[in-house]
């Protein structure tokens, strides 16, 4: 019995030290040339499925990559490289593993290194994956189109910023544009966390770590911990996932550290009840207290199909944490945030309505778009004949 424990042990141990892929795609791995496509076609997206040849995300569209559907053999053989122990542990655990790679792209292409997210896990019994490519640079708030009130936000030192929205919303892309705005302008000691890193930043007037969960931390919450002993000014949380993570998050801004983090929530109401909910009832009015203080703003964005081109626009809902919203957010009463943020308009609030008729009326996107976005269409019909 001691020696099967002894044994157990030691293999979790082995495990636990298994290295994480290799940040770099080796020259003449099978996956290289399909990530060289990638780059050549300017895909933001590349879907490996067996059943399918690859396929490729253009503008928004799916194309298919020429050549015959992939067996379960064949995708299996394109991602082995990267199928390490912790890799192959973390698909049973989780059913799902994302890292990052980067690529060398040949002169005719780029001669920039390309970075990818890579996302491996399986469906209908064989491994899949998702391969998304990370941009290069670190867009700003004004180039991303977004609110210039977005670069307020982190101007405080201290308290609790949510940027929110559904997969694919672009949620990283802003906070990697407020990140930079800081930057670029303030002398700040900047920690991220995030599972993968997707835009890597270079020092300017700050000094900004990068942790990658699974590369370098176990998790979101032991990383966050371990920041919070490394003279933080500002923390980026990828995902508050889990109770630990959140708790220490709000504590984290309460005590003098301004923390970014994302939910996926549709909208403010969402986004307190997703905290406040990750905790047992008996602490839930507590953590509301608590979130009352704390909060600075909820953004919740939405990503829509230009009406020109391939191009993507977003509209932005914003909600500034006042004493009303703190009040509410005490009180449990989430259905009067939607009446704060009308109120608010003059404090810089924003409304999806405002922000989809203001989207319509420059020509950006269709009616009919922002119609089906709008959660309050006769509010979008009243905003577009003012």
């Amino acid at each position: 019995m001691v020696r099967e424990l002894n044994e157990h042990e030691a293999a979790a141990e082995a495990v636990s030290r298994s290295p994480w892929p290799a940040a770099q795609v080796p020259s003449g791995n099978p996956l290289e040339a399909l990530l060289i496509d990638v780059a050549r076609r300017g895909a933001s997206d590349l879907l490996i499925i067996a059943g399918a040849p690859p396929v490729f995300r253009v503008g928004g569209h799916l194309l298919r990559g020429a050549g015959a559907p992939l067996s379960g053999d064949e995708v299996a053989t394109l991602l082995d490289t990267f199928l390490t122990p912790r890799v192959r542990e973390r698909i049973v655990d989780d059913g799902a593993v994302d890292f990052s790679l980067r690529l060398a792209a040949p002169a005719e292409v780029d001669e920039r290194i390309w970075r990818f997210r890579v996302n491996i896990h399986r469906q209908r019994g064989t491994l899949a994956a998702a391969i998304r490519a990370l941009p290069l640079a670190i867009p700003t708030i004004a180039e991303l189109n977004l609110p210039p009130i977005l670069g307020e936000l982190v101007k405080p030192t201290r308290g609790l910023v949510l940027i929110c929205g559904p997969t694919g919303a672009g949620k990283t892309t802003s906070l990697a544009a407020m990140i930079g705005a800081i930057n670029r302008a303030e002398s700040r000691h900047i920690i991220t966390i995030e599972d993968p890193i997707e835009y890597e930043h270079r020092n300017a007037q700050s000094i900004i770590e990068q942790v990658e969960v699974g590369r370098d931390a176990p998790s979101f919450a032991s990383a966050l911990r371990a920041a919070l002993r490394q003279d933080p000014d500002v923390v980026l949380v990828g995902e508050m996932r889990d109770l630990e993570t959140v708790a220490t998050a709000l504590t984290a801004a309460e005590t003098g550290h301004l923390i970014l983090s994302t939910l996926h929530t549709g909208d403010v109401a969402q986004a307190i009840h997703r905290i406040v909910d990750v905790f047992p009832p008996g602490q839930q009015t507590q953590i509301r207290q608590q979130l009352s203080l704390s909060l600075n703003a909820i953004v919740v964005q939405q990503l829509l199909p230009a009406s020109v081109g391939n191009g993507r626009a977003v509209a932005v809902e914003l909600l500034l944490a006042n004493a009303a919203v703190r009040n509410h957010i005490r009180r449990d009463k989430m259905e009067n945030l939607v009446s704060e943020i009308t109120l608010g308009k003059r404090q810089g609030m924003i409304s999806i309505e405002d922000s989809l008729a203001r989207l319509v009326r420059k020509g950006v996107i269709t009616l009919d778009d922002a119609r089906i976005r709008s959660a309050r269409p006769e509010e979008l019909e009243s905003q577009l004949r003012t």
